[in-house]
């Protein structure tokens, strides 16, 4: 039976049911003035920067801003696809293929933390289309107090902007992670396998090494409590054995730190380096902890990662592209949705 069966046997003709996806967001696009806008909204939540306002703004509008924007549209410019950002293209089709599998009962729309298309102006049109109930999917398969909680305090600012209309009830419900998930697992080990299959497979007998690079987190966000590092630890060692592969042969580090404090390590790029140098001739890139590729996977990763690599002595160094609008990651999304939904048969 098809997913859309399913969905559509399980609902009443009065359900209105939507779903959103939301990512972290993008700049419209790689312009100086736009990256600024973004990166302001960015830094100015406090799950990203836990500084007081009055002392963190005149730093971020003096200093942050007029160093970091620049740096950061030129490197936007250098991913920047035909049709926008890879994070917004990517996201597009992944919003378009989940509707194949759970439309036209279910509805699906994107959303961005940061930038546009935001979730209050998202969940303002599905309001206004009669949609009864919406489940908001951050796009994380591992929570962090930093992403997810994110996502669940934009969808709290909008029911407290919006509180007073009972002519349009609007349930908004957010899902969980699912860093153990069977068919996310799945997923991640069959665009690995696909890159090998069409690439060549790493001799991990002679020291070629396949690399789990996640997210970073800030040390002391680990130490209070966050459950993000465990949580990529329990992807890691389900992927590793879904794949057949020990510690040694795909070690998990992590990247895109950010400020002056410490973050989680073993970092990505002091690593790549120190396989560059210890004579490691391949090394492949996965990054299981993002459900589309952006800046931190094709310039990041597939650029400075790269060059890092290749300077230090590296001979060959492959990005697996992300999950993106695989079909088989999009079957697994879909049937999570179904679950926390409530519409599996039986």
């Amino acid at each position: 039976m098809t997913l859309r069966r399913i969905v559509a046997d399980r609902l009443t003709g009065a359900s209105r049911l939507a779903v959103v996806l939301e990512n972290l967001g993008t700049p419209d696009s790689p312009a100086v003035p736009d990256v600024r806008r973004y990166l302001r909204q960015f830094l100015s939540d406090k799950r990203i920067v836990d500084l007081p306002g009055p002392l963190w703004r005149p730093i971020l509008e003096l200093f942050v801003l007029r160093q970091r924007a620049p740096k950061s549209a030129a490197k936007y410019a250098s991913v920047w696809l035909p049709t926008g950002s890879p994070l917004l293209v990517h996201s597009q089709a992944q919003v378009a293929g989940l509707n194949q599998r759970l439309g036209p009962v279910v509805s699906v729309s994107l959303a961005m933390r940061y930038g546009n298309p935001s979730l209050a102006a998202v969940l303002d049109r599905l309001r206004a289309d009669g949609i009864s109930r919406v489940l908001v999917v951050p796009m994380y398969p591992q929570y962090s107090t930093t992403s997810t909680a994110s996502v669940t305090d934009d969808v709290e600012a909008y029911q407290r902007a919006r509180p007073g209309m009972p002519d349009r009830p609007l349930e908004v419900d957010v899902m969980g992670s699912w860093p153990a998930d069977a068919g996310y697992i799945k997923a991640c080990a069959g665009r690995i396998e696909a890159f090998w299959d069409e690439h060549g497979r790493p001799d991990f007998a002679s020291g070629d090494k396949l690399l789990l690079s996640f997210h970073g987190i800030p040390v002391s966000l680990a130490q209070a409590g966050d459950p993000y590092p465990a949580q990529c630890q329990v992807t890691t060692q389900l992927l590793r054995q879904e794949l057949g592969l020990d510690p040694e042969h795909s070690p998990q580090t992590f990247q895109s730190k950010f400020g002056p404090s410490q973050w989680l390590k073993p970092a990505t790029i002091d690593t790549v380096a120190k396989f560059g140098t210890s004579g490691v001739r391949r090394l492949d890139v996965f990054c299981p902890g993002f459900a589309a590729d952006c800046l931190e996977t094709d310039e990041e990763i597939a650029l400075l990662n790269r060059d890092a690599f290749h300077r230090a002595g590296g001979q060959e160094f492959n990005r697996i592209p992300c999950l993106n609008d695989d079909p088989i990651w999009l079957d697994a999304l879909a049937d999570l949705v179904i679950q926390r939904l409530g519409l599996r048969q039986g």
